[in-house]
Order: structure tokens, then C-alpha cells, then sequence
């Protein structure tokens, strides 16, 4: 089994590093942005025709959520057009495409659980961005398979969890938004998902959305950081417009997981332990 992973410098491409190790049977490639530039759709063409992998899990986007506000085009080059070349480039290798999307596809504006069949509506560029890449994803690669995950961190690269671990020992306060509601997915949980589905026996195309279990805000979701590790950096609460920022956020994130559960017989932890298990490696306080 051959499963080739772009984006290998992210948070989910490093968890699939560290994952991979248990997977002796499978037949790994890790590709970041120098061997495999998802704004370069010759070179994507290149590598994957040349690889003829079973899986190709596309863990890379151009992620810059504030910053796609001012580079609309390098977003929609990579996040839409790059997805739109690595969807045909699968197809015409026989290669099965697991492609990861976001939870800013929708508006925030729901009070239930997104559900697959939800309507979209991106409310900024970073969004609209990964929404095109979807809907090219499955037009040129109707055979794809598309996860929407939400509030993603990990013991690797660059989230909210190791800022707070930064910040908390610092600072006398910080002031966190509690008007948010999502629920946060720890990489290697997703990353063990993936490889779940990979190797289930079951195939089925389409969009699936994946998150850990029990919707927080970022409020509450920094307070268990801080519980965790015994800081005693005092946390306020505060209103998204307390905070501003270049793109706007979703006010509600939570997304619906039944479908990927039932199809794919996936359980799905609660964030509580998933966030206890990531800070113990990082070597901070005890299990909540």
C-alpha cells in the first residue's frame, strides 16, 4: 500500500510522520512545499503520475487565515486551483484522493451541528478559498474523498494550544474570545482517522466532517489549558469585536460527525482527553 502525504511540515503531516511508524505494511512519501509546491500544478502532475500511489491524503493549504485577506491569489492558487490539479493528477494516476477542508466553508451564523449537505458561505477569503477547492476537487475527481475538520492543533507546529503554553507563563492576564463555539481536533486523532478509513475496505466519495466531540469556545478551551499546567495567568472573556482581526471568524464551528462515523465505524473521542494526552507531551501538568 502506497499512501503519499503532502504538506508534511504541518501539524497533520507531522502527526502522520510520527503515525506512520505503526503502519509497517503501508509504503509512505512525505512531501512539503519543496518537493511538492501545491501552487506549481506541473510539478503536482509530475509527482503523483510518478508516484502511483493507492492514497494520496493532501494534508497541504495555504492556511494564513488573516493574511489571505491581503493575498487573495496566493490563497485561491493554492487552496482552489492547486487542489483542483492534485484532484486530476489522482485521477489520472488511479491514485484515491483524501483531501482536508475547514469548518470556514459556512457563514457561523447556525445554531445546530453542521451537517455535509448544510449550505456554505464563507464569510472571508481563507474560506471562499478552500470552498472552490472543494467543489473543483469533486468535479474534476468525483471518486475524492473530502473531510471538513475545525479548530485543529497539536503537539507539532504552530495552534492556539501552544500559544496559550506560551503566552500563560508571560502574562499576568490574557483576554480570550468566548463567543466562538467549535470543537478543537487534535492532528493525531485525525491523523489515525485517515488511516483508519485508508485501511477499512470501504470507499466512499464524497464530503465528511470530522472533529473531536463536545463544543467549547475559545474562552473555556484556554481555561483547560491553564488547568491543566496550574498557571496562574488570569483569563478573561471577551467578545469577538474585542478583538479584531483581518478576516473574520465563524461565531459557530461545530460540526456534525455521524456520517463519517457511520460510514466509516470511526469513534470519536471527547477534546478533553484528546487535550490532556497532547500536553502531556508537551510535558505540562497533569491529566484533567
Amino acid at each position: 500500500m502506497k499512501i503519499l502525504v503532502t504538506g508534511a511540515g504541518g501539524q497533520l503531516g507531522q502527526e502522520l510522520q510520527a503515525l506512520a511508524e505503526r503502519f509497517p505494511t503501508y509504503q509512505f512519501s512525505f512531501h512539503d512545499r519543496s518537493t511538492l509546491d501545491l501552487g506549481d500544478p506541473v510539478r503536482i502532475a509530475s509527482v503523483i503520475g510518478a508516484a502511483r500511489a493507492d492514497y494520496c491524503i493532501n494534508a497541504g493549504a495555504y492556511t494564513a487565515v488573516d493574511k489571505a485577506e491581503s493575498e487573495p491569489d496566493a490563497a485561491f492558487r493554492v487552496n482552489a486551483d492547486g487542489v483542483g490539479a492534485l484532484a486530476a493528477a489522482c485521477a489520472d494516476a488511479g491514485t484515491r484522493l483524501l483531501h482536508l477542508s475547514t469548518d470556514y466553508v459556512f457563514d457561523g451564523s447556525a445554531n445546530t451541528p453542521y451537517r455535509e449537505e448544510d449550505p456554505t458561505g464563507p464569510i472571508g477569503v481563507y474560506g471562499a478559498s478552500k470552498r472552490a477547492g472543494e467543489e473543483l476537487c469533486l468535479r474534476v475527481n468525483p471518486d475524492a474523498v473530502i473531510i471538513r475538520t475545525a479548530w485543529v492543533y497539536s503537539a507539532f507546529g504552530h495552534n492556539f494550544v501552544k500559544t496559550m503554553l506560551r503566552l500563560m507563563p508571560q502574562k499576568e492576564s490574557l483576554s480570550i474570545v468566548d463567543d466562538q463555539q467549535g470543537c478543537p481536533t487534535y492532528a493525531a486523532d485525525l491523523a489515525a482517522a485517515l488511516l483508519h478509513i485508508i485501511g477499512s475496505g470501504t470507499w466512499v466519495p464524497g464530503i465528511f466532517h470530522y472533529s473531536n466531540d463536545g463544543p467549547t469556545t475559545w474562552y473555556r478551551f484556554a481555561a483547560a489549558v491553564k488547568a491543566h499546567c496550574g498557571f496562574s495567568c488570569v483569563l478573561r472573556p471577551i467578545a469577538t469585536d474585542q478583538y479584531p482581526t483581518p478576516a473574520a471568524r465563524p461565531a459557530w464551528s461545530v460540526l456534525d460527525t455521524g456520517k463519517i462515523r457511520n460510514t466509516y465505524g470511526l469513534n470519536i473521542r471527547n477534546w478533553s482527553g484528546c487535550l490532556s494526552e497532547c500536553l502531556a507531551l508537551l510535558r505540562c501538568g497533569q491529566p484533567l
